[in-house]
């Protein structure tokens, strides 16, 4: 993931050196730490029209399904018909049943290697551990962000991706499979608590990153969310 953690090292290097230039490097807020949380927004808004995409994908699947429900319900015996009929519907209705799996197989990698760069800072961002060493990487009660926090963080972290989960799941269409209804109630727990351990085993700089990059999916939701009913006409 070298190819992706490369130019976002650079660009928390730049971020960083502009930040610290500005002498906004504060005793309990570093110029790292604000570095980290710039460079997240701009990362989260470089893939926001991937993210839009998905979206949008989600909500048409959503607007069709109780088309789709009709079909299952007429062809449950005619496999063949049905599978048919299904394309046809999505032909009619422009949508790609593929379309939101795109978006984020390409937002994957850019994740990762947002991670590598915050795990590996000397080898993506300072290039030596003296001058990592030597700055300040201080934000507010965590005094180095290279060390773990073993509570606020990784607690924040787990109720933002409960939250976002949450907003996420009330978006996707609905079609009346308990068994797949049980297992996304399911996951959206249990991914909480993943983050939550997981966050108090990394840097916590990295955590901060998590903490961010949720709490701006959240208010991006929460707009997309207030803007459904635009979205519902573009299909029409």
């Amino acid at each position: 993931m070298d190819i992706f953690a490369r130019p976002l090292g650079k660009l928390v290097d730049f971020i960083y050196n502009f930040v610290a230039g500005a002498n906004l490097d504060f005793e309990s807020f570093s110029a790292y730490a604000i570095s980290i949380i710039i460079a997240t927004i701009i990362v989260k808004l470089i893939i926001l029209p991937l993210t839009l995409k998905q979206t949008k994908s989600m909500k048409n699947m959503q607007k069709i399904q109780p088309k789709m429900q009709e079909l299952q319900k007429k062809y449950k015996n005619d496999k063949e018909t049905l599978n048919m009929k299904t394309m046809e519907l999505y032909k009619e209705y422009k949508v790609n049943p593929f379309g939101g799996c795109l978006p984020l197989l390409i937002q994957f990698p850019i994740i990762i290697g947002f991670f590598r760069v915050l795990r590996e800072p000397v080898k993506y961002v300072f290039e030596s551990p003296e001058a990592y060493d030597a700055i300040n990487k201080s934000f507010l009660w965590i005094d180095n962000l290279k060390d773990t926090d073993l509570w606020i963080l990784p607690i924040v972290a787990a109720l933002t991706t409960y939250f976002q989960s949450k907003m996420m799941t009330a978006q996707q269409p609905s079609n009346g499979d308990n068994a797949a209804q049980s297992s996304q109630k399911m996951m959206t727990t249990i991914m909480p608590i993943m983050i939550l351990f997981f966050a108090r085993s990394v840097p916590a700089g990295l955590a901060l990153y998590w903490v961010i990059s949720n709490t701006f999916q959240i208010v991006q939701q929460f707009i997309i969310n207030r803007n459904a009913g635009a979205l519902k006409e573009d299909i029409k």
